[in-house]
């Protein structure tokens, strides 16, 4: 197969993508993340000074993401929102966590943690 029927064989099979629909869908839902950060620092701000939420903002918003992954809610807003909530600090948290909770699914055991004997 030469190039030029690969790109047209390409061009069959490969669905279009709802570009408009995606970039807005992930403004939005990004946006959204980010202003949930916005609210968690306001939140702070209240009972820490203010030098400190530069310090636990990014703490509290990376467990948030690896709780909703280990949930499953991050994966889904992920298939819903695309690109939108990969950007967010809560993207990397998910990348980091759903790694770590499939390579736990492949393995017996954690390195650190003691097995009762049997």
């Amino acid at each position: 197969m030469n190039k030029k029927k690969y790109n047209e064989y390409l061009k069959k099979v490969t669905p279009n993508s709802p570009i408009v629909k995606d970039c807005i869908l992930a403004f939005i839902v990004g946006g959204l993340i980010c202003c949930v950060g916005q609210g968690v620092a306001h939140i702070l701000t209240n009972w820490i000074h203010k030098e400190e939420v530069r310090l636990w903002l990014p703490i509290i918003m990376v467990f948030l993401g690896a709780l909703f992954t280990a949930f499953g809610v991050y994966d889904k807003l992920g298939k819903f929102a695309g690109g939108g909530s990969i950007i967010p600090i809560t993207g990397f948290s998910n990348s980091i966590t759903s790694a770590a909770m499939e390579f736990k699914q492949d393995e017996r055991d954690i390195i650190g943690l003691s097995r009762k004997a049997p």
